[in-house]
């Protein structure tokens, strides 16, 4: 590669004649063996430029050192200010950084994890909801109520739908040949309905299934969450007199996404956690200032000694 020369100015001619002093610098650095050919200069200013080698290391492929000499005014000694390897145009690169809040997905968060959900998270609203074009409805009000009377009523309708209908298919069936088949069709002119429903036995079985499983409060991951799913935003509360007990997780990033929890269930993706600030990207090291340790060094104290040593930390 020939020699090549960056000009935001030109070039001190001492400097640049300084190829030497500046491969030097590089070896020193970068040990024997280390420090390819000379690839080009580029100036940073009066009387300041930078000398670039090849860098030999298979490691740092594409990569050179970089050599800043400098020379005083009205001085003709060149010194070298700093060394290091630097990128170059065809240098092997790590990817760029991505925040660990990016990189996490579905599925990732176990037992003991900790993902808080951030302030402006837009899966999550105040505590209210719409309840028309005409204004918002506090979920804490008492007025507000999508409870049991509707829906006792909607299943005795339903109840009642399909009691006549089967007595229908009864007066069919005394009515046809023994010798043809009644054959029943499905009704379309309303909503599917099921032939039976659930009973309180089958509701009570399937609660403490539920309950006592992962789903429920002595899950490890429910023992390591820092609050119940009664206090998320992400769950939804189910009807009916399973939803005083149950709900379904909304969370995407929760291993329960999707799944019927308990209220005292939980995980690391609560939505009020915590809110982490930053990409993740610093850590702040915690460091014990009032513990000490005691090294052997061929001599003991005197128990006064630390007893005086006690005193002064408490």
């Amino acid at each position: 590669m020939s020699p090549t020369t960056t000009r935001h100015a030109e070039p001190d001619q001492a400097c640049a004649e300084a190829v030497d002093l500046a491969r030097q610098a590089a070896v020193e650095d970068a040990g024997d063996n280390q420090v390819g050919d000379h690839v080009g200069i580029e100036v940073e200013g009066d009387r300041v430029l930078t000398h670039l080698f090849n860098c030999l290391n298979p490691a740092y492929v594409g990569w050179r050192w970089a050599v800043t000499v400098a020379r005083a005014s009205r001085s003709k000694v060149v010194t070298v200010s700093e060394s290091l390897l630097l990128p170059g145009p065809d240098s092997l690169l790590a990817p760029d950084w991505v925040p660990w809040t990016d990189r996490v997905r579905p599925g990732d968060l176990k037992a003991g994890d900790l993902m808080p959900a951030p302030s402006d998270d837009e899966r999550l609203v105040p505590l209210v909801v719409l309840s028309s074009e005409s204004g918002l409805v506090d979920w804490e009000d008492e007025s507000w109520n999508p409870g049991a009377e509707l829906a006792a009523a909607e299943l005795a309708d339903e109840a009642a739908d399909l009691a006549e209908e089967a007595a229908q298919l009864a007066a069919e069936a005394d009515e046809a040949p023994a010798d043809r088949p009644v054959r029943v069709r499905r009704r379309l002119d309303g909503p599917a309905r099921p032939r039976r429903v659930l009973s309180a036995i089958g509701r009570d079985e399937a609660a403490l299934r539920w309950y006592s499983g992962e789903s429920g409060p002595r899950s490890p991951l429910a023992s390591a969450a820092p609050a119940c799913c009664i206090t998320c935003g992400f769950m939804v509360r189910l009807n009916g007199p399973l939803g005083r007990v149950f709900g379904v997780c909304a969370n995407e990033f929760a291993p329960d996404d999707g799944r019927v929890v308990s209220v005292d269930h939980g995980c690391g993706a609560h939505s009020d956690g915590d809110v982490v600030t930053g990409d993740g990207s610093e850590m702040i090291p915690t460091i014990d200032e009032i513990g000490y340790d005691m090294l052997t060094a061929g001599t003991s104290l005197p128990d006064s000694v630390l007893e005086n040593i006690d005193h002064e930390l408490l």
